[in-house]
């Protein structure tokens, strides 16, 4: 079990497929990212990516799984194939000599919030760096953020964000997902918004 299955639970059943959907997309852009032999080609990749998820504004989705899950789950509740490139500028940001994880961050919860029907979801950034530097084994993307005030109805975008400020307070090396801990780390940050 990872984390976001407790995220998951947190969400409306309706919008599960979609809280699904925009994270594969994360993950893939993460593969893409991280996973190329230099930034250059990363760079190149999801810049691909990027033009791909754009286009979908305009013109139907090439043969590919993903682009098809993006139009069937979050096109139908509001989310734009341009607030789904800027997910790609985000993850190129990471990439960057000097790189900013906060990009990336609000660009996920963007989508996130747009699927919760919810405009300017604060935010993104602890949950990115967290993220980033297990992903990548590098403890330097930690760092203690200031926790960020949210209302009610994008709490469930938030838990992100508390697992991430979570993981910045302990540093290095990373609590094992799905914890108890963890877990009451999600319903407080529910209840409280801390």
């Amino acid at each position: 079990m990872r984390d976001r299955d407790l995220v998951r639970l947190h969400w409306p059943e309706s919008r599960r497929a979609a809280f699904d959907t925009a994270l594969a997309l994360d993950d893939r852009l993460a593969e893409v990212a991280l996973g190329a032999a230099q930034p250059a080609l990363g760079a190149i990749k999801l810049a691909w990516w990027r033009d791909q998820l754009a286009a979908l504004d305009t013109q139907l989705p090439p043969p590919e799984p993903l682009l098809s899950r993006i139009v069937s789950d979050l096109m139908v509740v509001g989310v734009s194939g341009a607030n789904c490139a800027a997910l790609a500028d985000g993850w190129l940001q990471v990439l960057e000599e000097e790189p900013d994880a906060a990009p990336r961050g609000a660009a996920l919860f963007a989508i996130l919030g747009r699927v919760l029907g919810s405009e300017g979801v604060p935010g993104g950034e602890a949950f990115s760096r967290a993220d980033l530097a297990r992903r990548s084994g590098e403890p330097e993307w930690l760092r203690k953020l200031p926790a960020a005030p949210t209302t009610r109805p994008v709490r469930p975008v938030t838990l992100l964000d508390a697992l991430g400020r979570r993981d910045a307070a302990r540093f290095w090396p990373p609590e094992p997902e799905a914890t108890p801990g963890r877990s009451w780390t999600l319903i407080r940050h529910r209840l409280t918004g801390r």
